[in-house]
């Protein structure tokens, strides 16, 4: 009799899931990737689709079309309920049950409110591509509002306020004061640019806290160019949907909150009985094991990782692209007997035309590092189709000015038209 092939279970198709799975494609193990949506998100282009620039499909690829050519590799689509390290037995929602030999968790990381609730239940996220949608219907709707409304209603309606100076919170406020200069005074002849008020809260001394201080204070000077109010060392203490309470008793009316002052490692249905740092991050050792489980591998915003300083990585992509490939690499017998992250930089964009780019010592700005940007998503998207059409709409966002992504569109009224078309009705139901 053959020896069994050895059986792999990767929970998450983020990043480092989708590497770890894309590197097994092929090769000698039976493989099931894990995750609660049917497709991989490209999350660093969610502001775009928040900002009325890119539609979701076109950061989303589909995972069984990723896998297509791979008979090695299942897709099943559902949430983790259990994981019994000691029977290596992963429990899912529709009652199956997944037997490994190795298990990737690369579950990724959820908004982090650090125990605010009145912000938590009113605050928009921008982590998965729900939220982005949510947010783009809420900043289109609000701008609607306003259009009708007058005196201080108006001005709260106008106000944007968002949380945290990291590149998403940087990207974010850069993409909304372009898409507020672009569609205000061709489409709402009722407003003006002027009354839209953008705030951008950080509670550090400078926005992109994680790059060279030179290129933080570039970025805060293209974002006031760009009408931006960048408001340092403030922090918000509670938002009631209709005000936002800072220290200081310091209140900004405002109907919009948009939180991305942190993330936490994301949970599962049932927890990992493993040891977890104080940030909640699985422990793992110099290949990525979990502690106490060597068949258990945990790679990305989930695992305490360290660089070779000793310090944990950053729960951003690259270190979990990384990691996906090593631990790939490490079941097929390749890799070298410890982890090492090479850091290829940082690079966020401020708008149209510019940027900043940190690799190493070089340090860039403006045109130069917005091409570079570029390159880099367009590189790293998945999929020909989404590369192409994603190129296709930053060429004619840059040539024409459009936002052309802004239908308002609600799964409730999308189950109406359904059934409207169900029952013979002429009803021509929207498209996206």
């Amino acid at each position: 009799m053959g020896r069994a092939v050895p059986r792999v279970v990767v929970l998450g198709a983020g990043f480092g899931g989708l590497q770890c799975a894309r590197r097994l494609a092929g090769e000698a193990f039976d493989v099931t990737i894990v995750d609660r949506n049917n497709y991989h998100l490209f999350t660093p282009l969610l502001y775009q689709v928040a900002s009325c620039l890119l539609a979701p499909t076109e950061i989303a690829a589909p995972l069984r079309k990723v896998f297509r050519h791979a008979d090695n590799v299942h897709v099943h689509v559902g949430d983790v309920t259990g994981v019994d390290l000691d029977q290596r037995e992963v429990s899912l929602d529709g009652g199956e049950r997944l037997a490994y030999d190795h298990l990737v968790i690369a579950t990724g990381s959820t908004t982090n409110f650090f125990g605010n609730e009145s912000v938590a239940s009113h605050a928009l996220g921008l982590k998965d591509l729900g939220e982005a949608v949510n947010l783009r219907n809420h900043v289109l709707e609000t701008l609607e509002r306003a259009a009708h409304a007058d005196g201080d209603e108006r001005a709260a309606l106008l106000t944007f306020c968002i949380v945290g100076g990291g590149p998403t919170g940087v990207e974010y406020a850069g993409a909304l004061a372009e898409l507020v200069r672009l569609v205000l005074p061709l489409e709402y002849p009722e407003l003006q640019v002027a009354h839209v008020r953008i705030v951008l809260i950080e509670m550090g001394e400078r926005v992109l806290a994680s790059f060279h201080p030179s290129l933080g204070r570039y970025a805060a000077r293209e974002l006031e160019h760009l009408g931006v109010e960048v408001l340092l060392g403030a922090s918000v203490q509670s938002f009631d949907s209709e005000r936002v309470q800072l220290d200081g008793a310091r209140v900004i009316p405002s109907r919009t909150v948009v939180w991305t002052a942190g993330v936490r490692p994301a949970e599962l249905a049932a927890p990992v009985s493993a040891e977890r740092t104080r940030r909640g991050r699985l422990v793992v050792d110099e290949r990525l094991r979990v502690v106490g489980h060597p068949e258990v591998r945990a790679i990305g915003d989930i695992a305490a990782a360290v660089d070779a300083d000793g310090k944990e990585l950053p729960m951003v992509s690259p270190p979990a692209m990384q990691a996906g490939r090593y631990v790939a690499a490490d079941l097929l017998g390749r890799a070298p007997k410890r982890f090492h992250y090479r850091d290829k930089g940082n690079l966020a964009t401020i708008g149209r035309r510019a940027a900043v780019c940190e690799i190493g010592r070089l340090r860039l700005r403006g045109f130069i590092a917005w091409l570079t940007w570029l390159v880099v998503h367009i590189y790293y998207l998945i999929g020909f189709e989404n590369r192409a059409a994603v190129m296709f709409r930053w060429s004619w966002y840059y040539v024409r000015y459009e936002r052309p992504v802004r239908a308002v569109i609600h799964s409730d009224r999308a189950v109406g038209a359904d059934r409207a078309v169900r029952a013979g009705s002429d009803y021509d139901p929207p498209v996206p």
